[in-house]
């Protein structure tokens, strides 16, 4: 059924995006030859109107081919007898759509749930944060300029940003007037980190997120595992593991770690790593939502589109500055496990808040498949528009034949990322 459910999710993610290219190269009166969901061999199709319309056998893809893509063909329907503009919007229409399907998904999840405003609910005295003049009850609006909508914003922005001996510009809002001050981070003490990142609201302890070099990574522990027990004391949710953790903070003694994978318990003893020159704000903020008006969720939808791009852009950078492993890339078998994971944690709460939290994801996932196909990466959508981009500036195209070269190339290289991420997924399995 969970297998089911991610096929579903994908097929009509991708559907939505090539449905964006058939949109727009009907209207330009392009010839579409093929219109197809899946890869490989096909299971069925039909012709209407001079394209084939094709169901394939592997939900992994899909495609809408037109004539004289990659082809000179003496045809007024040819793709490319169109202007350069006219082909960029087909082009640029695929991850135009997945934005646009984003978008409607966000506006189902926040307009019944709501938003997680980010308040600060504790302001310590003594801490950079309080020295600041921030107290609790304040809305964050701006971290070093950068504007911030939701809780989960600041813990993206920490994420890819960790707090140093930098100061920091902090701009709030207090009974509707906006103040800005700076923070300066105060240095804490050497502690021991797990590095791990969960979250307090699952309805179990699930790793959401790993930092590489630290015990949990190291000890073979993937995002999507759920630990069950640390040392012998049973955990079942997200908050047992909080509270344990309060309880007895991490030192230089080794813990026992239970934990489960794809079904399978698993023991790990793992080694707090010891961690010196850490700086410190004292800001805890909210993540929980609370409902909103219908204006407030049409705004807040756009700002969710936003936050799960930026996600995507931020992520592909941590990646290609190696902060992070190639082994935590997950495909199709990785969505599978998240959908299963998504499942078992929610079903206890009724299928109102599976498919809410399956939206959710499904937000992400289709951001991220419109911002993965802008990439200025040969045989992606955003590589066809470099080349189109080209064509604008120096008044004509490039040669066919080079052109198709290079996403030959290009096409080659994403096959073997695919490998890679198949393997990773299977890893994970074992």
């Amino acid at each position: 059924m969970n297998i089911f459910i991610a096929v579903l999710i994908l097929g009509i993610i991708i559907f939505i995006h090539e449905l964006g290219h058939f949109l727009l190269a009907k209207k330009n009166g392009i010839t579409v030859t093929e219109f197809s969901l899946g890869m490989g061999p096909r299971l069925a199709s039909f012709v209407k109107n001079g394209t084939k319309y094709s169901l394939k056998l592997l939900p992994i893809g899909g495609s809408c081919l037109m004539l004289g893509e990659d082809e000179d063909i003496e045809d007024e329907g040819a793709f490319h007898k169109k202007g350069v503009w006219a082909r960029f919007s087909v082009i640029f229409a695929g991850a135009f759509f997945n934005f646009v399907l984003a978008f409607i998904l966000a506006v189902v999840v926040i307009g019944a749930v709501g938003v997680d405003y980010p308040d600060v609910i504790h302001a310590e005295e003594g801490t950079a944060l309080y020295e600041a003049g921030i107290r609790e009850g304040d809305r964050i609006k701006r971290i070093n300029g950068k504007r911030i909508h939701f809780g989960k914003e600041i813990d993206l922005n920490f994420f890819f940003n960790p707090v140093s001996s930098e100061p920091m510009d902090i701009t709030y809002e207090r009974d509707n007037k906006t103040y800005r001050t700076t923070v300066y981070p105060k240095p804490l003490p050497a502690f021991y980190k797990l590095g791990i990142q969960y979250s307090v609201e699952t309805a179990q302890a699930e790793i959401l997120g790993l930092e590489i070099g630290f015990p949990f990574y190291e000890a073979g522990i993937v995002p999507g595992d759920v630990v069950t027990n640390i040392n012998g004391t049973p955990i079942a949710t997200g908050k047992d593991m909080a509270d344990y953790f309060n309880a007895n903070p991490p030192t230089e003694e080794e813990i026992d770690v239970t934990y489960r994978h794809d079904g399978e318990e698993k023991t790990v003893r793992i080694k707090p790593k010891l961690v010196e020159n850490y700086y410190d704000l004292g800001l805890f903020y909210n993540v929980y939502r609370e409902k909103v008006s219908p204006v407030e969720v049409v705004k807040n939808s756009f700002y969710e589109v936003k936050f799960n791009i930026n996600y995507a852009i931020q992520s592909i950078l941590y990646l290609v500055a190696g902060k992070a492993d190639i082994k935590e890339i997950s495909g199709p078998v990785g969505i599978v496990s998240v959908v299963e994971n998504i499942v078992e944690q929610t079903e206890s709460e009724g299928a109102r808040m599976v498919f809410l939290n399956l939206a959710n994801f499904a937000t992400l996932l289709s951001a991220n498949l419109g911002v993965m196909n802008l990439l200025p990466f040969p045989a992606l959508d955003g590589g066809r528009l470099v080349f189109l981009l080209i064509e604008a500036i120096r008044r004509k195209p490039i040669p066919k034949e080079k052109e198709a070269m290079v996403h030959f190339i290009g096409l080659a290289l994403l096959m073997l990322l695919m490998v890679v991420v198949l393997y990773n997924d299977i890893q994970k399995l074992f």
